[in-house]
């Protein structure tokens, strides 16, 4: 009987450990970027840190230079939660409303590297990389999404009786 409390005890144990790391890296993953706000609230701190920030792509914001090659541009701030996403009409909405507000937090994003195709005026991007002192955001990756290029359309046939 003393053998069979062993082993529940250490199934116990590894259970809880178990429990433990499951509880303590969704916690860490589940808000997996900064808004603009967020990493402006974190001030100096923030300078040099490897980070990962969302926000609205500003179309007439972005330069492309070629020859080095170089592309900046402007995120302008969005709501980091799904919930308010979805209450404002989903994510196209959100981000059209984002590059419409002039109050909006802004940040300067530079990139050295060749401009992503997705680069459009009101795609959502998610920017890996460090701020810089001069408050600029260094990118080391871009992913971009485009609502629009992932919007259901209905197929013809479906309509056609």
């Amino acid at each position: 009987m003393a053998g069979k409390g062993k082993f529940i005890f250490a199934g116990l144990l590894i259970l809880a450990a178990v429990v433990y790391l499951i509880v303590t890296n969704t916690g860490s993953t589940a808000h997996y970027f900064l808004t603009i706000e967020e990493l402006r609230a974190m001030g100096d701190r923030a300078i040099g840190r490897n980070l990962t920030v969302s926000g609205a792509v500003l179309g007439d914001s972005i330069v492309y230079d070629p020859t080095i090659p170089q592309v900046t541009f402007t995120i302008v701030q969005v709501p980091a939660d799904p919930k308010e996403v979805e209450r404002a009409g989903g994510l196209a909405a959100v981000l059209h409303a984002a590059v419409n507000d002039p109050d909006a937090p802004r940040l300067e994003v530079v990139y050295n590297n060749v401009k992503p195709d997705l680069l459009k005026h009101e795609s959502q991007a998610i920017i890996r990389g460090r701020l810089g002192e001069d408050g600029r955001f260094y990118a080391d990756e871009v992913l971009l999404k485009c609502p629009s290029r992932y919007q259901e359309a209905v197929p013809e046939q479906a309509g056609e009786q």
